[in-house]
C-alpha cells in the first residue's frame, strides 16, 4: 500500500526541508510527493538535503492547491499540533496507517503536512477525514517536517507488515473530487430551500460528518440522486413567481 500513499507539502517554506522530507519518504518506500505552492522548488539545497532520494524529488509534482493535490485520493488524513476550535476526530500515526490498509488495493491516500510555521490552515483541513497528532512532550511539541513525515512513514510500512482486519467495500471508496462535487451540489440545494445556518458552520460540519464516514462511489451517487430530486420536486411544486 506504501506506493499509494501521497505525501502532501502544503507552503512549505524551506527548501532544504523538501530534501530531508524526500530523504525520509524513500527510506520508508513512498514515493509520491506533491508540493503546494512552495516557497521555492527546484532548489539546490533541496538536492543537498534529499541524499540520494533525488528519483523522489525529480518527480514530485508542485500544484497551486490542496484540492488539486488530493483530488484522486479516497482517504486523507491531515497533520496538525493546534487545538482546533471546532470538533474534529484525532489519531495516532500508528493508528492512521492501520486505516491506510484497510482501503481496498487501487484506493489511493494522502497525508497533509501544513507550513512550518503556521501548519494547515482550516479551508486546507476540510478536506481531511481526520486529522493526526503526533505524541510528544507537552511543553515542546513542536516537530521538524521532515521528523513528521518520518515517523507517519514509519508507520505505514510497519503496517504492511502486521495483520489487520479488513473492510468489504461493496463499490470503490470515493475520491476527493467526487466529494466535493457532492458538497458543492448539497450547498446549492440548501441555499434553495432556504435551509437556515443558525451556527455559521452548517458547510464545515456536513463536511466532517461525510469525511468521517468514508462514503464510496455508489452512496456519493444515491446523496447525489436524492438532491436532485428534492430539486425536482420543490421546482413542480413552488409556483414560478416564487422560485
Amino acid at each position: 500500500m506504501t506506493n499509494l500513499v501521497r505525501i502532501v507539502l502544503v507552503e512549505p517554506s524551506h527548501p532544504g526541508n523538501i530534501g530531508s522530507v524526500a530523504r525520509a519518504m524513500k527510506n520508508m518506500a513512498l514515493a509520491d510527493l506533491v508540493l503546494v505552492r512552495p516557497r521555492s522548488f527546484p532548489h539546490p539545497d533541496a538536492v543537498a538535503l534529499a541524499a540520494g532520494a533525488d528519483d523522489v524529488l525529480a518527480a514530485a509534482r508542485v500544484v497551486d492547491s490542496v484540492a488539486e493535490a488530493v483530488a484522486d485520493c479516497a482517504f486523507i488524513a491531515g497533520t496538525t499540533s493546534r487545538p482546533r476550535n471546532l470538533t474534529w476526530e484525532f489519531a495516532t500515526p500508528r493508528e492512521i496507517a492501520a486505516r491506510v490498509e484497510t482501503l481496498p488495493g487501487d484506493a489511493r491516500a494522502a497525508l497533509l503536512f501544513g507550513s512550518e510555521r503556521f501548519g494547515l490552515a482550516n479551508q486546507d483541513l476540510e478536506q481531511c477525514a481526520v486529522l493526526v497528532r503526533i505524541p510528544a512532550n507537552p511543553a515542546y511539541a513542536s516537530l521538524n517536517l521532515a521528523m513528521s513525515v518520518q515517523l507517519l512513514s514509519y508507520e505505514l510500512l510497519v503496517a504492511r507488515e502486521r495483520p489487520v482486519a479488513r473492510k468489504q467495500w461493496e463499490a470503490p471508496p470515493a475520491e476527493s473530487a467526487e466529494l466535493e462535487h457532492f458538497y458543492a451540489h448539497l450547498a446549492r440545494v440548501l441555499e434553495e430551500i432556504e435551509f437556515e445556518d443558525r451556527t455559521g458552520y452548517l458547510m464545515e460540519r456536513l463536511r466532517r460528518l461525510f469525511n468521517r464516514t468514508g462514503l464510496d462511489k455508489n452512496e456519493i451517487n444515491l446523496l447525489r440522486g436524492i438532491l436532485s430530486a428534492v430539486t425536482g420536486k420543490r421546482r413542480r411544486t413552488v409556483p414560478p413567481g416564487d422560485r
